[in-house]
């Protein structure tokens, strides 16, 4: 793999998703830290999302999660939203980081760093 690889690898991201309670929020949110899927995640309060679902407007309260990642996490936090989700479609968003403190980003890479493989 080329440094360039690893750099893409390793260039971190901010994952956006919203879910319908607390209670999923806290649970997602550790279990994406416990699997070493996120270095950090953010439960914020909740909000009132007003939006388009099969050609109606919906409005339902809902809780947002920070998810502080890296793009070789990416496809696993994925998999793990959709799996834990009750929405056909949840909302992902993956917002890559540009620019950060150097010591939190590597941190961020530690904390989401694979194993190696042998």
């Amino acid at each position: 793999m080329t440094s360039s690889s690893l750099q893409s690898l390793n260039q971190p991201l901010l994952v956006l998703t919203n879910v319908p309670d607390e209670e999923l929020a806290r649970s997602l949110a550790r279990s994406l830290v416990e699997g070493g899927l996120a270095a950090c995640v953010n439960v914020l309060a909740p909000v009132a999302s007003v939006y388009r679902w099969q050609g109606a407007i919906e409005q339902a309260v809902e809780v947002p999660l920070l998810v502080k990642t890296t793009q070789a996490r990416y496809p696993e936090v994925e998999q793990a939203i959709v799996a834990a989700h009750p929405y056909d479609v949840p909302e992902i968003v993956a917002i890559p980081v540009s620019a950060g403190l150097p010591a939190y980003l590597r941190w961020m890479d530690e904390e989401t760093r694979k194993p190696l493989q042998t």
